[in-house]
């Protein structure tokens, strides 16, 4: 079957100028044009814009898409099944938090008393959750899976007030790097001693003990793993590589 633009756009829910951009990235090519300038669409684009979507869904940039889809190794059924593993662990992410959502509404429609180390239960779990997924290999390979779990049992272990100073201190970590950087400010200077201090504090919030060599070693990964660098350097570029000078140079000193 073969679709005109508009038919197209309404199928899939995207717009006809969405269609023509796609069209003029090299994204997503009609079947044909016919002389009046009408682009068609056959069975074979219908399948590439489901898998265009399955990405954008995830958060997938329109470049990385093309590459993946026109890469002579593309597995559709392979991509299919990891979209599918990806999106029940985001839906059994939202049912967490539509648990809690529920238990709160209820505990105010009782005039119940909710403990707080429940209200914040669920946001601990995601934090937990998101690490793992985007760097819990790297850590486990470098550091085993006991590292990794106790780093995270730290986490779901954190008072309300531990876990507030905790979101609040990576904040701060993140905006003092960027003006760092951007200030053209030294690593082994006084902006990077502050830094290497504030994460310092961050890793052992809940108490654990201090190691200077895994400090260390956290820290190589902020530029030897992309998804840290990415992390840390999405709104000003080579804030990844200064943490990890400031760590170098500071850990131990501090």
């Amino acid at each position: 079957m073969e679709y005109s633009i508009q038919e197209m756009s309404k199928l899939a829910g995207v717009t006809t100028r969405a269609l023509r951009w796609y069209d003029k990235i090299g994204l997503l090519k009609p079947s044909r044009t016919a002389e009046s300038g009408y682009r068609y669409y056959g069975p074979a684009e219908v399948d590439r814009l489901q898998d265009i979507l399955y990405y954008r869904a995830l958060g997938v940039e329109l470049a990385r898409i093309r590459e993946s889809l026109d890469d002579p190794s593309f597995d559709r059924l392979s991509a299919l099944r990891s979209h599918l593993s990806t999106l029940m662990e985001e839906r059994a992410r939202i049912e967490k938090l539509i648990g809690s959502v529920k238990e709160t509404i209820l505990s105010l429609e009782r005039n119940d008393v909710m403990m707080d180390e429940q209200k914040f239960q669920a946001f601990k779990r995601r934090a937990v959750e998101e690490n793992e997924k985007r760097y819990g290999a790297e850590i486990r390979q470098t550091y085993g899976d006991q590292e990794m779990d106790q780093a995270n049992a730290s986490v779901m272990g954190l008072t309300q007030e531990q876990y507030r100073q905790w979101e609040s201190l990576g904040q701060e970590i993140r905006s003092k790097l960027r003006q760092a950087v951007e200030m053209g400010d030294a690593p082994s200077g006084e902006k990077g001693e502050e830094l290497a201090a504030l994460h310092r504090r961050w890793l052992t919030i809940s108490g654990n003990q201090y190691d200077v060599d895994r400090h260390k070693g956290l820290a190589e990964l902020y530029v030897a793993d992309e998804r840290f660098t990415a992390y840390y350097d999405r709104e000003t570029d080579g804030c990844a590589q200064f943490l990890r000078d400031a760590i170098l140079h500071w850990a131990g000193k501090l």
